[in-house]
């Protein structure tokens, strides 16, 4: 488990319910056990797309993946105890950082996003694609839930531990939704322009893969308009919340220029 964790990557997802709280002058510990539960339930991911079952890839965040060096099944075990592991963590939230109400929320809307009617809904369409032409509709369809919901996630619950109405959730809401969407297409991108050294895994997976992506339906230009696009919604949504969201407008730059 320490191994995958303790690996690296961008930590954008922690990061973000973060900096949601920020942006509702709340106290970031506030969020801490939450945060470090989303990058386990995403680290757990990571392990498993890797598997030989799956997307059979030797190198994740510039080291062997986790099978590789331990095996599939501990490999398995590793990811299983992890998403376990992180729903014990947001219930040991002490009491004078929120309620228990709160936590039955962020629990459940966590299951949600990382479950079938999220990220693992996502992979199963993502592996349903492979070897097929994709239109649009689909493409968007696979990245809404097997990225953006647990990108989502993580905003709203920084703004539900901020106890925000629910307008301004919702505004929350579809911000994460563009931000979602853009970071990845920047991904497709990178797939195609990236180098091993700099994102920690083979660049042109996805053609080998015959994965449908945004450059390979709207062209690596028009994937870069439709990205540009997004985060500039992103940014609107972000104003409209009239908060405090300079560390979540840095965020979404940074996934539009992100190197790795």
């Amino acid at each position: 488990m320490l191994y995958s964790l303790e690996a690296g990557g961008k930590r954008i997802r922690p990061l973000l319910l973060l900096a949601t709280l920020e942006a509702f002058g709340e106290d970031v510990n506030k969020g801490m056990l939450t945060a470090a539960a989303i990058e386990m339930i995403h680290t757990y991911s990571l392990i498993h797309d890797d598997l030989p079952s799956m997307d059979n890839d030797d190198l994740r965040r510039g080291k062997p993946t986790n099978h590789k060096v331990f095996g599939d099944a501990f490999a398995i075990l590793a990811g299983d105890a992890m998403l376990t592991y992180s729903f014990q963590l947001i219930a040991e939230t002490p009491s004078e950082y929120t309620n228990a109400n709160t936590l039955l929320r962020l629990i459940k809307e966590l299951s949600k996003a990382a479950g079938a009617e999220g990220m693992v809904g996502g992979q199963v369409a993502d592996i349903n694609g492979e070897n097929n032409e994709l239109s649009l509709k689909d493409l968007e369809y696979i990245h809404i839930h097997k990225t953006g919901k647990l990108l989502q996630y993580s905003v709203v619950a920084g703004a539900i531990l901020a106890e925000a109405n629910e307008s301004t959730i919702k505004t929350l809401e579809e911000f994460a939704y563009h931000l979602g969407l853009a970071f990845q297409i920047r991904d497709d991108i990178l797939d195609l322009e990236g180098t091993e050294a700099m994102i920690g895994k083979p660049v042109g997976s996805d053609t080998s893969k015959h994965k449908s992506t945004y450059p390979s339906i709207l062209t690596l230009d028009g994937a870069k308009e439709v990205l540009h696009s997004h985060i500039q919604q992103a940014k609107e949504k972000l104003r409209e919340t009239g908060l405090n969201t300079e560390l979540l407008e840095e965020i979404t730059d940074l996934i539009e220029t992100r190197n790795h």
